[in-house]
């Protein structure tokens, strides 16, 4: 936490005693004083929450678009990826879990204060097509993605948010004006899925639903053997009652985190889990493969 970049939250309620209760993503933490929220972001002091992470840089990168993965956005172009830390989901098996998950251990040097405007002129100076707000979950980083992105659009460049969709429908709907694509994270496809890693299925649903009719979207997600392989045709069925012509992207695992003692996906998984979204989508795509 870095009191000094911190910048009132958007979205809470003051309680009783300077506790505050959170209200953007549907955790609803509920924050005593001097504490912080599930995400490791948004803290209370004294009884006011802060937005901890504001302008803090933990990971820039001039990226192909493809890489977020956005196939059918722009493609061919460059995008400055930029990251902060934490993440309000607790997956064991997370790629990025040294920004994400193990953000305590993040020395300071490593995360560079920055300016929103700093930002927008980072993305004209390079000549790419805009900003992907990525690399740990950008949505708790509300106030400085949407401070960005407003700037961004002012310049004529495009927002891509690479998240996981675990927001509220009033901060999203705030936000979706500036953002021109999406790529959103589904983890499965039932509540059992989502306890283990600390949250529940309808938000993500509901903000894919809500993101598809304001920008471009493509979803993702990691394959993992014994996890999730069984939960794949059904996420493709139920995006084809959103639109048979969302992109979805079929990420092949691989060992990290807490999962360092599994197996990568075997490559005859992906194939035949492509086959089966494609009964019901125009555009499967295989990623880590």
């Amino acid at each position: 936490m870095n009191d000094n970049a911190a910048i009132t939250a958007l979205f809470y309620e003051k309680l009783d005693n300077k506790a505050t209760k959170c209200g953007l993503c549907p955790h609803y933490c509920i924050i005593a004083d001097g504490k912080t929220g599930l995400c490791g972001v948004r803290s209370n002091i004294d009884g006011e929450l802060r937005a901890c992470s504001y302008g803090l840089v933990t990971s820039v990168a001039l990226d192909p678009i493809e890489k977020k993965p956005l196939y059918h956005f722009h493609p061919g172009k460059k995008i400055v990826s930029l990251g902060s830390y934490g993440c309000n989901l607790k997956c064991q098996f997370c790629q990025n879990y040294n920004i994400s998950m193990e953000y305590h251990n993040i020395k300071p040097e490593v995360m560079t204060p920055a300016l929103a405007a700093e930002v927008a002129v980072l993305a004209v100076n390079d000549g790419n097509v805009g900003i992907a707000y990525t690399y740990n979950e950008p949505l708790i980083g509300y106030e400085f993605v949407k401070d960005c992105s407003l700037l961004i659009k002012k310049e004529g460049l495009l927002n891509v948010l690479v998240t996981n969709g675990y927001i509220n429908n009033e901060p999203l709907k705030e936000l979706l004006p500036s953002i021109d694509a999406m790529n959103i994270d589904i983890k499965g496809y039932n509540n059992r899925t989502y306890n283990r890693l600390s949250g529940t299925l309808e938000p993500v649903e509901n903000t894919i639903i809500t993101a598809s009719k304001s920008c471009h979207v493509e979803v993702t997600t990691l394959v993992i053997p014994g996890e999730n392989e069984n939960e794949v045709e059904d996420i493709a069925k139920w995006l084809s009652t959103i639109n048979p012509q969302i992109p979805y992207h079929l990420s092949r695992f691989f060992p990290r985190y807490k999962y360092s003692e599994g197996n990568p996906t075997p490559p005859e998984l992906m194939h035949s889990l492509k086959e089966k979204a494609e009964k019901y989508l125009q555009y499967v795509h295989l990623g880590n493969m």
